[in-house]
């Protein structure tokens, strides 16, 4: 089991192989489909993004509502193939981690390895053991969008797999 920080550093990156698992603590941003679909359209306008993606780490996410004593609820990852359309223009601009699960087109994987990305997965069905890893949340933008606006978690150990590496190793393909 390897350790990672978020924001994750280059050498980190390339340290990381398919089908590693890795448990990551630091900061991420949640996004999904709504959300991306906003940031998406303000890149074709030549606008800024709300938040700066350089070196970042989006996880595909609409938690739950938090029980008392939790930062949030139950927060499973999110079908990351309804971000591909988008995720091409967040990679260009630096972003470096994606978390999700599922498959990934081709357009996505060549612009992972053109950026030295990585695409993680969390496990589909564990959203009330990843809520445990999640350590404070903070609301950053979109706020109309519920669940889905972006949000920035303070993780501790989450556990996550590497499914694609940044030099396209993929372990849905063998």
């Amino acid at each position: 089991m390897k350790k990672i920080g978020f924001p994750i550093t280059e050498e980190e990156i390339k340290g990381l192989k398919a089908g590693d698992r890795v448990l990551a603590s630091g900061y991420l941003y949640t996004a999904r489909d709504a959300a991306h679909k906003r940031m998406y359209e303000l890149i074709q306008n030549g606008e800024e993004l709300p938040v700066d993606v350089n070196g970042q780490t989006i996880y595909y996410v609409g938690a739950a509502p938090a029980k008392p004593g939790y930062a949030v609820g139950p927060c499973g990852p999110t079908s990351s193939y309804r971000m591909d359309k988008y995720a091409p223009s967040l990679l260009d601009r630096g972003l470096k981690v994606m978390i999700g699960k599922g498959m990934r087109n081709d357009e996505v994987i060549e612009s992972m390895v053109r950026n030295g990305a990585v695409y993680l997965v969390a496990i589909g069905g564990a959203a009330a053991l990843i809520a445990k890893s999640i350590k404070k949340s903070e609301l950053i933008c979109y706020e109309d969008l519920g669940t889905e606006a972006i949000y920035r978690y303070e993780v501790e150990d989450m556990p996550l797999i590497v499914a694609i590496d940044s030099e396209g190793n993929n372990v849905y393909v063998r």
